[in-house]
């Protein structure tokens, strides 16, 4: 299976959905336009929506935590949302969730984000 990536900016923040599988696959190239759309849009905050996201490997965890040092260098913020169990398991077991927070969907990130801004 692929990986399907859609991109969305909400002000600063970029709300990016990932679908299917994230591993040794795909982690390359959704690197590498998660960074493009960050540096392009100007966007100061990300929400990774994992709602549809099936699988999920040690490269998709470097994938978030490179995406997630990036944000926090440009002074922002990363939250994750929308996540199924087996995904949300393994970034529980990485430790993903002491650095950065968790929410049910979108919308109460994007709360949250507006919040904190």
């Amino acid at each position: 299976m692929n990986l399907q990536v859609e991109m969305e900016k909400h002000r600063e923040t970029l709300i990016v959905r990932l679908s299917g599988e994230l591993d040794h696959h795909t982690a390359d190239d959704v690197r590498m336009r998660m960074d493009e759309e960050i540096a392009r849009g100007n966007c100061r905050n990300l929400v990774l929506s994992l709602k549809s996201l099936q699988f999920m490997d040690s490269s998709g965890i470097g994938v978030i935590l490179g995406r997630y040092k990036l944000i926090k260098q440009k002074g922002g913020k990363m939250v994750v949302c929308d996540v199924n169990p087996p995904v949300y398991r393994l970034l529980e077991m990485s430790g993903l969730f002491k650095i950065m927070s968790i929410f049910e969907n979108e919308d109460t990130a994007l709360t949250d984000l507006e919040v904190a801004l």
